[in-house]
């Protein structure tokens, strides 16, 4: 028999994308036709957020190891990555505040958000709400910053406990975690289609008017700039940085990982460039395994530098696309759910499209908003986990200088 051959999913998203642009112009008053797909696709997605966030980081926390194991290397390595994806998010928030991509395209609300409230939030009351007062009612009203927290602190509490009670705890949520990546992996295949009825949508609103939708293309291209921008920025100046704060060559460092890189770019995993991270640093950089198999697992589950840029770059756009001038507050829960949502974005391809959709929900702003940068995502995302994976490097390479280990670097 004949083989089959399928398009990767980054062609199909092109190709849809040619499709809903052309379609929206020529056939703007068919649109209805289609949009459902969109409406579809975006309700797929709100419907494994919760369970998804709740199992990866639940997971995530209690597979790091009981907290007398964690000691002082844990301690260093978690904090180390913690720091770097705070800075990269505030790089990220820097460049877009100050290119403000998303000023302009003005496509109008097509569902209605409390604005309200999203405007009247002080920062005592963004902190309040990080501790729910009934989780179960926390997870009905989608109420993101509460649930995030209650999973790390549920996900730190198992380690706590001993063998008989927490490795059945760990083997449910870790089934949990594997079960709604599989669910994901199934909604995510449902993309193409997706971008096609929400773009088809936007387009069609500014049929006719060909000012409006150069605008679009142009304030695309400004965000596109703003995250590479961000993501470049982060790799060669504030990762080099602390490499040299750390006594290590960042120029060699980074021509050690040149291969690892490239895996990354092109698998768009970090997961599944983790063997080849782990060879490099250790067989290039000279790292012990001992530092090794803590420091990169944890940062393939954990360290999400270039996403957590991302996703802040594009929340912003994305309310800058929607007429909405946020303010200090706002873009403080935008910061905080990005660091907490991408240590809970797990290592697969757009991934950070399902973590997108948290932080929107935390902020209040339309998930079909999604639509804007669905388009150039997989691109983005072939960039980002590039950033992700070297940041794991540099974390392993100076936890193991700071342990007294000779390198290579």
């Amino acid at each position: 028999m004949q083989k089959i051959v399928t398009l990767k999913l980054h062609w199909q998203i092109l190709i849809a994308l040619v499709l809903a642009i052309v379609f929206g112009i020529f056939l703007p008053e068919k649109v209805i036709y289609v949009s459902w797909m969109g409406d579809l696709f975006l309700r797929a997605l709100k419907m494994i957020i919760i369970p998804l966030i709740i199992s990866s980081m639940i997971t995530g926390v209690a597979n790091i190891g009981n907290a007398e194991s964690l000691g002082r290397i844990g301690m260093k390595t978690i904090t180390f990555y913690l720091f770097t994806s705070l800075i990269a998010i505030i790089t990220g928030l820097v460049l877009v505040n100050f290119l403000k991509p998303g000023v302009g395209i003005n496509i109008g609300f097509t569902q209605q958000i409390d604005s309200a409230s999203f405007q009247n939030q002080s920062l005592g009351n963004i902190l309040m709400r990080i501790i729910p007062d009934n989780i179960f009612d926390a997870m009905a009203k989608g109420d993101m910053l509460a649930i995030i927290f209650f999973s790390l602190l549920f996900g730190y509490f198992v380690t706590t406990l001993d063998d008989k009670h927490s490795r059945p705890l760990k083997r449910f949520f870790d089934a949990l975690f594997a079960i709604m990546m599989k669910i994901t992996l199934f909604v995510i295949k449902f993309t193409p289609l997706g971008i096609f009825g929400i773009v088809a949508g936007v387009i069609a609103k500014q049929a006719g008017d060909s000012a409006s939708l150069l605008t679009i293309l142009q304030k695309m291209s400004i965000y596109m700039l703003a995250v590479l921008l961000g993501i470049f920025f982060h790799t060669f100046v504030t990762l080099s940085v602390i490499l040299k704060l750390g006594k290590i060559n960042p120029f060699r460092h980074l021509k050690n990982m040149t291969t690892v890189m490239l895996t990354a770019f092109s698998t768009s995993s970090s997961n599944a460039t983790l063997p080849i991270t782990m060879d490099a640093v250790e067989n290039i950089d000279g790292v012990s395994n001992k530092i090794s198999s803590f420091t990169l697992p944890l940062g393939a589950t954990i360290n999400m530098n270039g996403t957590a840029l991302y996703e802040c770059v594009a929340v912003i756009f994305i309310a800058q696309a929607y007429g909405i001038d946020l303010s200090f507050q706002q873009q403080f829960i935008i910061v905080i759910t990005s660091l907490l949502a991408a240590i809970g974005s797990a290592g697969i391809p757009m991934a950070g499209l399902v973590m997108m959709s948290v932080i929107l929900n935390a902020v209040g702003l339309p998930l079909e908003g999604i639509g804007l940068i669905l388009a150039v995502d997989r691109i983005l995302d072939m960039f980002r986990t590039a950033v992700n994976v070297y940041g794991d490097t540099c974390g392993a390479v100076i936890i193991a200088k700071s342990e007294g280990e000779q390198l290579n670097v």
